[in-house]
């Protein structure tokens, strides 16, 4: 369900983009499912769908110039951790080279990531230390119930859409919980 809002999120903000990049690490084995799920949302959406594969950090420059000598219109960055610890140059590289593109976490925005939903870390990181204070005060793992993430935030980077010459649509710029002008 997650790749479809990011994906239908980025059909609204973009409505004239065809060509859409997914990058994605096939190396985790989870990320096949994942990459089924985004595939079939792209289909209903009218996205042209092309995978890059990425392995390595060295692999990362060479799938950004795939994608721009591919002429993608837009990018969707399939959620892994392996992303994360370079999640500025990924936002660098998509910036450079024109590439209007979603994120699906809260780490992203302030690097200058035109859009991002997911998430919001800093309140699952305080939900964290609750569960931590609880075992440190003698519960049983076993009682403690799992949560899913229960705040979500929808960023828009107004800064880097107007580096991109986009126009984004009032839509979009009304329902985030943040702008980064």
């Amino acid at each position: 369900m997650h790749a479809h809002c990011l994906l239908w999120v980025l059909r609204e903000a973009l409505p004239r983009a065809s060509r859409l990049g997914i990058l994605s690490n096939l190396a985790n084995p989870l990320q096949s499912d994942y990459l089924r799920t985004a595939q079939e949302s792209a289909r209903t959406l009218k996205w042209q769908l092309r995978t890059y594969d990425v392995r390595t950090q060295g692999d990362l420059a060479g799938a950004f110039a795939a994608m721009q000598k591919d002429r993608m219109d837009a990018m969707f960055l399939m959620p892994d951790a392996w992303f994360f610890p370079h999640r500025e140059e990924i936002v660098a590289l998509a910036r450079r080279h024109r590439l209007p593109a979603i994120y699906g976490n809260s780490a992203f925005p302030d690097l200058g990531a035109l859009l991002t939903y997911g998430a919001n870390l800093d309140d699952m990181s305080d939900r964290a230390a609750t569960y931590v204070d609880k075992l440190l005060k003698g519960a049983k793992p076993a009682d403690l119930l799992v949560e899913l993430p229960a705040k979500f935030d929808f960023v828009v980077n107004a800064k880097t859409a107007r580096e991109l010459g986009l126009t984004l649509p009032q839509s979009i710029l009304l329902r985030a919980t943040r702008v980064i002008e």
